[in-house]
């Protein structure tokens, strides 16, 4: 009985073991399949996604693949407008190529073979003209020496009446700054001379450096860069840029205060800023060898105390006698006489009728319709018949250099235009992306032939083309 009691326990324990390790297996089985739902649910969430990646980026080369065919399209129709376009600009150039040989009664190689002909003699005669200079040259070998005697004595005579309004000196520390003023193959004084146009003549001359130019402001403005630089002690085409428009500010500056004295010392008011400006430039004018700026001041107070007298309008007298040469700070920039220039400006800044009227009579130009403008007349007269007040052969050498640089400033594609060399060169700095070096060697021709047919001159004139290209960036 007791061992089937065992064994009956041991039957219980035995089943009681086998639900437990059922219920363990079905636990396990339990997890391992939850584990296996989620793990199966995580992968295709992932195919779903990626699924959906696949579908945007198909959508998205489609759309690419619409726009490009769009682009080829319109790629393509530009294309035989193009076609079409460069077909027409053919016949046109053919229709105006049948033209012109119809109109010339030439073909196109004929026109060509007329033109290169002229060319030819035209350059064959320049050719004979130097063969023939040369021979003259050789004969005349006797006479070189009394020519260079000539020429001598006129320099000498003409340097002690121009010196003082066409030659600037600048004094050095030394001489060793004349070397650094020229700099590494002239790169320094070609730099200021291309920028003032102004010579610079260094010579023998102990410790000074002489700055040659017939106009004042351009001489005024080489000046003070240059005792600057002196100062300052570097000297390259870079601070010499810098230096040269300071100083052209400065001049600015200057031109100003010397109108507002001049007004101050008249005793006028509410002049015209711009015409302060023009009063100012006038005291870098020369007259036949006299100040305009002195001379107009002289005039004012000569038409005032006249006016006085006879009791007439002493302020019009004196604005209009302070004004009447105002176009002289014009007139190598805008064309007609001074009286003219000077009346349309005095007009243009409304001035009063009868200052107008007298600016423009003062010369006879216009029959004089007032007191006043007789006076202002009468006034500029007797300042410029003071003995010593003018001097003509100056006035008509200022006149040539003025007009060799508007026969430069003429030609299409010119930047600048110097005279230098006392007249004897003319330097023209043209823009390189317009005139190419062909084209450049064409002005300086063509400006050579429009300078022997219109002016007269002593001896000969060297013409200068300068093309000059420049690349600059910023360092930022």
């Amino acid at each position: 009985m007791v061992a089937q009691a065992i064994v009956e326990d041991a039957k219980k324990q035995s089943e009681a073991k086998k639900r437990e390790a059922i219920l363990e297996a079905k636990d396990e089985v339990y997890r391992l399949r939850q584990e296996a739902d989620r793990d199966i649910k995580e992968r295709r969430s992932e195919v779903l996604r990626l699924e959906r990646r696949l579908l945007q980026k198909d959508e998205t080369l489609d759309k690419k693949i619409e726009q490009l065919e769009r682009r080829d399209d319109q790629l393509s129709r530009k294309e035989a407008d193009l076609s079409k376009l460069k077909e027409r600009a053919e016949e046109l150039v053919q229709k105006q190529r049948s033209e012109l040989e119809r109109v010339a009664g030439l073909t196109h190689e004929e026109a060509r073979t007329l033109l290169l002909s002229n060319i030819e003699q035209e350059i064959r005669h320049e050719a004979s003209l130097m063969i023939r200079e040369v021979e003259s040259e050789a004969r005349e070998e006797a006479d070189k020496r009394a020519r260079e005697i000539i020429t001598i004595a006129i320099q000498r005579c003409a340097a002690d009446h121009s010196a003082e309004t066409t030659v600037s000196v600048v004094e050095l520390p030394n001489d060793e700054m004349k070397g650094r003023i020229i700099g590494r193959e002239g790169r320094n004084i070609r730099a200021l001379e291309t920028l003032t146009g102004v010579d610079l003549i260094i010579d023998d001359t102990p410790e000074a450096v002489v700055l040659s130019g017939f106009d004042p402001v351009r001489r005024e403005v080489a000046r003070i860069a240059l005792e600057r630089l002196i100062a300052d002690g570097r000297i390259h085409p870079a601070r010499i840029e810098e230096v040269v428009e300071k100083a052209q500010k400065e001049v600015e500056q200057r031109i100003r205060e010397e109108g507002e004295r001049a007004v101050f010392d008249v005793g006028l008011h509410s002049l015209n800023g711009e015409l302060v400006k023009l009063l100012g430039r006038l005291r870098y004018r020369t007259s036949y060898g006299q100040n305009v700026l002195k001379h107009s001041l002289e005039v004012a107070h000569l038409a005032g105390a006249m006016a006085a007298e006879l009791g007439v309008d002493i302020h019009v007298a004196k604005r209009a006698g302070l004004l009447h040469d105002i176009g002289k700070a014009l007139d190598h920039e805008v064309e007609g006489p001074h009286v003219a220039i000077g009346a349309d400006m005095a007009k243009k800044y409304r001035e009063h009728p009868a200052v107008v009227h007298a600016i423009a009579a003062h010369h006879g130009d216009v029959d004089p319709q007032s007191i006043e403008a007789m006076l202002v007349a009468a006034a500029d007269a007797i300042s410029a018949a003071r003995p010593g007040a003018r001097r003509e052969s100056l006035e008509n050498y200022i006149k040539r250099l003025q007009k060799l640089e508007e026969i430069g400033s003429s030609f299409d594609g010119v930047d600048k235009v110097y005279a230098i060399q006392a007249g004897r060169e003319i330097r023209i700095v043209v823009k390189p992306e317009r005139i190419d070096d062909l084209a450049a060697m064409r002005v300086a021709r063509d400006i050579s032939k429009r300078i022997e047919n219109e002016l007269e001159y002593p001896g000969q004139i060297k013409v200068t083309v300068i093309r000059e290209t420049r690349a600059v960036e910023l360092a930022k």
